[in-house]
């Protein structure tokens, strides 16, 4: 429980855990919004989702860079600055009568850059705030509170979108940036920044990160592992809204407490990843925590209005559980692993490679939505968040109680 007490990580927890509650919101009111005020189709809703995710395909590689080449807390409160900015101009346009679904996917997009320089610097200060002894336990408060966002945000912002609109929701969004600011602004962190070598050009900076990742028997596939599941993520996150509101007929603040609870499962990962991995070994939770999670997705396309919405519920909060619990495990020993100078890269190419299949994943969500169906389209869902832990069954993790020290890695 020591970090509790640590005046930084207090204040980037803080700050992490706002942004990420009002993330959530937006997560829920922009694809309502797309799908009720502006008659989005199935198509456009993958094509939303793709734009959300799709900066970590464009500014990836390169963001890591920059990122081991300065300060980490300066580019953060940044990127939070221009996500106030961009996120705020949803229900501004939607006031003077001007949103179009062009302009919600320009902001997705944009916002998403802000993301991917925000997540990737949080990840990579973490270990000059905490230390490396306390990553674990630093990785665990961060994702219970993301988790507990994921729970809430949705519930929230179901709740304001069935009061004020999805417009009005969006604006909490923005909120939540300025607020998230106010934290980071205050932490006292020293960073090191390694002094630049003008002989190094930004393609072998980038390529060393991703050799770092493709080369490393244990990130490797951890890394296409969790770039799976993130596409068949991307699948859930293109139809459940529409499944939900259009083909179930549910309004927008039971769309949004179905979500929340189901992400309920993803803060009870967070808080019980310490127990799995000091009773089985970090190597073995790494393994088992999707292999015996994932199936329960196959509950999802049994879901129907009333009572059935429990399936839905039960699937995403089962495999938010087992992921959670998967992401304490992996992203620790990831950080642990990696040298300092190389940690912003080590981050950006792993987003790139994972967070990359989103948007491939939101697009094939939209195809198969219009061609079979959206039940149908869960149902693929399903089969795929099964089977991605073969990654992980091939690979020497399986033999693995523990995952070695930095220097035997």
């Amino acid at each position: 429980m020591t970090l509790w007490r640590h005046h930084d990580f207090r204040l980037l927890w803080a700050g992490e855990t706002v942004a990420q509650a009002g993330i959530m919101v937006s997560h829920l009111a922009l694809p309502l919004l797309a799908a009720t005020t502006l008659g989005a189709t199935p198509w456009e809703m993958g094509l939303l989702v793709a734009a959300e995710r799709g900066a970590f395909l464009l500014v990836g590689l390169p963001a890591g860079v920059l990122l081991d080449r300065v300060r980490r807390l300066p580019v953060m409160i940044g990127a939070n600055l221009a996500r106030f900015v961009l996120i705020g101009s949803i229900p501004l346009a939607w006031v003077a009568g001007l949103l179009t679904f062009a302009h919600l996917l320009a902001v997705a997009l944009l916002a998403g850059i802000a993301t991917v320089l925000f997540d990737v610097g949080y990840q990579s200060v973490l270990p000059a705030v905490v230390g490396r002894s306390g990553l674990v336990e630093g990785n665990a408060k961060l994702e219970s509170t993301r988790a507990a966002a994921e729970a809430a945000g949705p519930a929230l912002g179901g709740g304001l979108v069935q009061l004020a609109g999805a417009a009005a929701a969006v604006l909490v969004d923005a909120i939540g940036y300025l607020v998230s600011v106010a934290f980071l602004a205050r932490m006292r962190t020293r960073e090191t920044v390694p002094a630049p070598d003008p002989a190094r050009s930004l393609r072998a900076e980038m390529g060393e990160g991703l050799r770092h990742v493709v080369c490393h028997p244990l990130l490797r596939p951890i890394a296409l592992c969790t770039g799976t599941a993130n596409l068949f993520g991307g699948v859930l996150a293109a139809v459940s809204v529409l499944f939900l509101a259009r083909e179930l007929g549910q309004p927008p603040a039971i769309v949004g407490l179905v979500l929340a609870a189901g992400s309920v499962g993803g803060l009870v990962g967070a808080v019980t990843a310490g127990l799995w991995i000091r009773s089985i070994g970090q190597g073995r939770t790494v393994v088992i925590a999707l292999l015996v999670t994932g199936p329960v997705a196959f509950v999802l396309p049994l879901a129907t209005a009333g009572p059935g919405l429990a399936w839905f519920a039960v699937g995403t909060g089962t495999v938010a559980y087992g992921g959670v619990v998967y992401n304490v495990a992996q992203v620790s020993f990831r950080q642990a692993v990696t040298p300092d100078h190389l940690l912003g890269r080590m981050n950006a190419s792993i987003r790139f490679l994972v967070w990359g299949t989103i948007p491939f994943g939101g697009l094939l969500g939209g195809a198969l939505g219009e061609l079979i169906g959206l039940r149908a389209t869960l149902l693929v869902t399903a089969v795929g968040l099964a089977l991605c832990p073969l990654w992980l069954i091939a690979s020497p993790l399986r033999r693995l109680r523990d995952l070695p020290a930095p220097a035997q890695a």
